[in-house]
């Protein structure tokens, strides 16, 4: 192992390739860290597993469900992960670790084996075959999720200070993977090593960074205002942690996309609760706090974003250049489930918090504009969208960045899907 990687990263890069000395490393953290003696270590390998890895073991105690997020770089950051008594403490549905380390590079959380799906395979099944009556379960499970959470923002809006904000831990799924984590220079991170100085493979083009990053796209014939290279220097300046106290600080759960949720059936009723509250904080800038969950939970569905191949088979795409606009043409469109869940995530939640913004005088003029951009990081940030860099391919990677820029850019005329949202949590709007 080297001098600068920490023991989380080294079993995360050795799972990757699919080494059983994973396990074994994994084993030995578990007994360092807990003073236990771990049996029937299992990595699982599932498509949301992006940035962390999960999986289970044994103990003369019982069986266990394990999972830790990991960060290139992060040693070299500040913060702290895994707050998860915060979220407890503010009311919300949490799943409490037995077993928690936070130690730089060994941060790990341990719960009880539970036998209930997450959300996210609940809703994947949804996409593939549409029940009316499971989804009806589901949607009202998100919305009474959404109602609660809604009441913890309330009860925990605050004013904040750039100092606290920047505290947080949640920038390191934004802002900090814009830049180098050692250096803080821009473009660094993620970006640099996805992107900059890469080439786009597409359905019968390719075009490398400078000409890909320069160009508007059209998607089925609207416009979008912005490039992506536009767009990631938008974010650069306006996600800069000292820039996002102007709407005040929540307690949040920060990454509380559906593989961290845990779904349970008991009388035909749902409940969903939390798990993994690797970025939680109590001073979490407003506009930020919902973002990965309506973009990881809504806009990244049907397929596209975890299982690329199968979008590829279910979906087509086309491009062509035309000047500097690329113009896409695609059949990929959200499933009735995610329709009606970003209908309760507008209405239970995102209307209801601008509203009490507004009314506090907390909310900015460029609101939009920073909620879009939080979306837009969410996917170009949280996997390397090139066809062929990891699982993509031509067809998935241009779905991936046709639909980050529509999350990102305003259009130039007509409306899409994230232009309504806006449109309809707009609290100057009746």
């Amino acid at each position: 192992m080297s001098q600068t990687m920490s023991r989380t990263a080294e079993i995360r890069k050795i799972a990757k390739v699919g080494d059983d000395k994973a396990e074994r490393l994994l084993a030995e953290l578990l007994r360092d860290l807990f003073e236990i003696e771990p049996k029937n270590v299992v990595i699982n390998h599932d498509q949301y597993s992006l940035n962390s890895l999960n999986g289970f073991f044994e103990t003369a105690d019982g069986a266990f469900f394990f999972k830790f997020h990991q960060e290139e770089g992060e040693e070299a950051m500040s913060g702290e992960y895994y707050r998860a008594d915060i979220l407890a403490r503010a009311g919300l549905p949490v799943d409490q670790p037995v077993l928690m380390s936070a130690l730089a590079g060994e941060q790990i959380l341990v719960y009880r084996r539970r036998t209930d799906p997450r959300f996210s395979d609940v809703l994947r099944t949804l996409d593939l075959t549409d029940d009316a009556a499971a989804r009806k379960r589901a949607v009202d499970a998100e919305r009474r999720l959404n109602e609660a959470v809604l009441k913890v923002y309330l009860d925990t809006l605050h004013p904040v200070s750039a100092d606290q904000v920047a505290a947080e831990p949640i920038h390191r799924l934004f802002s900090e993977r814009l830049i180098d984590p050692t250096a803080g220079t821009y473009p660094g991170g993620r970006m640099a090593s996805f992107y900059v100085g890469k080439d786009f493979v597409f359905p019968d083009l390719t075009l490398d960074w400078e000409t890909f990053s320069r160009c508007r796209i059209s998607v089925n014939g609207i416009e979008y205002r912005d490039s992506i290279g536009a767009l990631f220097h938008q974010a650069h300046e306006r996600l800069d942690p000292t820039r996002l106290a102007d709407a005040g600080g929540v307690t949040a759960h920060g990454d509380a996309h559906n593989a961290n949720v845990w779904y349970e059936e008991d009388g035909g009723e749902a409940r969903l609760s939390f798990f993994d509250p690797a970025f939680a904080g109590e001073n979490i800038p407003t506009l930020l706090a919902e973002v990965k969950t309506t973009f990881h939970n809504i806009l990244a569905h049907p397929l596209w974003l975890y299982d690329p191949a199968m979008a590829a088979e279910y979906y087509e795409a086309s491009v062509v250049l035309d000047g500097d606009l690329l113009r896409v043409t695609t059949d990929f469109g959200p499933s009735p489930v995610r329709r009606s869940l970003l209908d309760v995530k507008a209405e239970a939640l995102w209307r209801p918090l601008l509203g009490e913004l507004k009314a506090r005088g907390m909310l900015p003029a460029d609101w939009r504009r920073v909620i879009r951009l939080g979306l837009f990081l969410c996917p170009t940030l949280v996997m390397n969208l090139r066809a062929g860099a990891t699982t993509h391919n031509p067809v998935s990677s241009l779905i991936g960045f046709s639909v980050a820029v529509m999350a990102g850019s305003e259009p130039v005329a007509g409306e899409d899907a994230v232009s309504r949202l806006l449109d309809m949590i707009d609290p100057d709007r009746g």
